[in-house]
């Protein structure tokens, strides 16, 4: 970003102060998961309901392409994505989050959970966690993995922006975001392809 030496020791040390305040404060060490929030004031989240057991698959994605979790731990978290896939029904490692946040927590659609962002499943962040399993070396679990998202652009012939409960599309069809991660992570598999002849 720029050839000034001060400069450049300035990112780097914000780089490393922001990475190590991620990890004290939102890395969960026991649960090996990020937390979801942290609140300043009284928790919004209604009693009983545990949300420090959401997994945010999305974010978890960022964090690995930040370079903030170590090979064991991207196996681990990814291990939880498909479990929460497998427990939630929904069609892939796409799926923003898991548990749900309650019925009627959010206002509008986000109220019913597997709807948008309160466990919608979006190739947008799955495709993130593909290339990233693609860039720290676990490339048959990234092929395992992105198969749903490729069937479903086939058989739905279109890059929806997410799906929800039975693989049901929604959003706008031709969704950029989408066709993005995907394009990206098949020219990732390519290139691993022919370097591993």
């Amino acid at each position: 970003m720029t050839d000034d030496s001060v400069k450049k020791q300035e990112w780097k040390d914000l780089r490393t102060s922001l990475a190590e305040n991620v990890r004290k404060h939102l890395w969960d060490t026991e649960r090996q998961k990020f937390i979801p929030h942290i609140y300043l004031d009284k928790s919004p989240i209604p009693e009983g309901f545990d949300e420090l057991a959401i997994h945010y698959h999305g974010g978890t994605a960022v964090a690995i392409e930040a370079g903030l979790l170590s090979k064991e731990e991207i196996a681990t978290v990814n291990k939880q994505m498909v479990e929460n896939v497998r427990l939630s029904g929904m069609p892939s490692i796409g799926l923003t989050l898991y548990p749900t946040y309650p019925e009627g927590f959010f206002r509008g659609g986000m109220g019913t959970p597997f709807v948008y962002q309160n466990g919608g499943d979006w190739t947008w962040f799955g495709g993130r966690m593909i290339q990233q399993l693609i860039a720290n070396g676990f490339t048959q679990e990234a092929y395992d993995e992105v198969r749903p998202m490729i069937d479903r652009v086939i058989k739905n012939q279109g890059f929806y922006e997410w799906y929800g409960k039975g693989c049901k599309p929604a959003g706008s069809g031709h969704f950029k975001g989408s066709a993005g991660v995907l394009a990206k992570s098949i020219e990732m598999f390519n290139q691993w392809a022919n370097e591993n002849k």
